[in-house]
């Protein structure tokens, strides 16, 4: 198999997540958690001292595809989630990320001008970004059919706050003001981060990701106006322009996950994008989610990550919560839900609880 050519298809040994968003009847909830590849396992913390530095590791296709699995080893999970990082695409564009230990990721060339927008473009998936096709290629083979892969992208308003603000923020002054003062600028900006994601989850899927998702993390930073604006449109623009293959074809449509951090405003409107499903964090109630979006999309969520600090009994009954407010939402059915936390999981978090987790889901789930 050549390094960037499609992954061999093979009959998918647990397919209910997919299921799952599609809708379908499966035999239990299936669960997936964001970070679930991370420094709470100690074998992750081993890879990455061994390749010297978190891009090392993630632009390394045969590191990124060991970090993967590593959970998979450990836990029942329903999906793997590729290793990466949301800003490989403004890092592909030629703004030169970094990571300062402590502080988090950087850019050395952040948006500051006109000239600074006009000169980015849509980077070459087969030159720039390679090693993440060849990682997800290098995952599908190595998963054998055991479970669906998701891709990821971060999504552009997201993206477009780090590349302004060149780093993270604790007000986005830089971004925000840029949107105020010259909205035609920041527009710009945004469309041709919305084709490189567009390019880059499509390229994803053609690697052999079999399920994408957007993560909008800051978009619950925006007022509702300027939500709809600049990130709203161009999640709608994503979900309607992005190729997901054909239902026919051997590998079936990859199905579309939405998620962001403070998005509980905007269900109705996210579940009326032409996404498949839409994510919620831990501040949305499940059931009012699913009485909202009236059967039109998947729920992926929600539980609160800092859960996993509690006790496994707790976190039994934190997960049964959960579910049963899912299911009153949903006339009584527990079918379309993919359980996940409302965001990422943190280093100090303990693999016992992550396993107490994913027992639970599967238990109280089981139909």
């Amino acid at each position: 198999m050549t390094a960037n050519a499609p992954a061999p298809t093979s009959a998918l040994q647990n397919d209910r997540f997919l299921r799952a968003l599609r809708r379908e009847p499966v035999d239990r909830t299936p669960v997936w958690l964001m970070r679930q590849a991370g420094r709470y396992l100690p074998e992750y913390r081993a890879t990455r001292a061994a390749a010297g530095s978190f891009l090392a590791m993630a632009k390394n296709p045969e590191l990124a595809c060991e970090v993967t699995l590593q959970p998979l080893r450990r836990f029942p999970l329903d999906a793997a989630i590729l290793f990466s990082d949301i800003l490989t695409v403004p890092d592909a564009m030629g703004l030169g990320l970094y990571f300062v230990e402590g502080e988090g990721p950087k850019f050395e060339h952040p948006i500051r001008s006109h000239d600074d927008i006009a000169r980015l473009a849509v980077p070459d998936m087969g030159r720039e970004l390679r090693y993440v096709t060849d990682a997800v290629s290098t995952i599908r083979r190595e998963l054998d059919g055991s479970v669906p892969l998701i891709g990821f992208s971060g999504s552009p308003w997201t993206l477009a706050c780090y590349m302004v603000e060149g780093g993270g923020s604790d007000n986005y002054s830089k971004v925000k003001s840029l949107a105020l003062n010259d909205p035609a600028a920041m527009h710009r900006l945004l469309e041709v981060v919305t084709d490189s994601v567009i390019a880059y989850l499509d390229a994803q899927r053609q690697a052999g990701a079999q399920a994408l998702q957007v993560f909008d993390t800051w978009g619950g930073v925006l007022s509702p106006a300027m939500y709809r604006e600049f990130s709203l449109r161009y999640l709608k623009r994503i979900a309607q322009e992005l190729p997901r293959g054909d239902d026919h074809a051997p590998e079936g449509r990859a199905p579309l996950i939405l998620f962001g951090k403070g998005n509980g405003a905007y269900l109705e409107e996210l579940a009326a994008s032409g996404a498949e499903a839409v994510g919620v964090d831990w501040t949305v109630e499940l059931g009012n989610a699913a009485r909202r979006t009236g059967g039109k999309v998947a729920i992926q969520g929600n539980l609160d990550p800092v859960t996993l600090y509690a006790q496994p009994d707790a976190i039994r009954r934190e997960v049964g919560r959960a579910l049963d407010d899912y299911a009153a939402g949903n006339g009584g059915s527990r079918e379309g839900h993919v359980f996940n936390l409302g965001h990422g999981m943190s280093p100090d978090m303990s693999p016992d609880h992550v396993a107490a987790l994913v027992a639970a889901v599967h238990e109280l789930s089981a139909r």
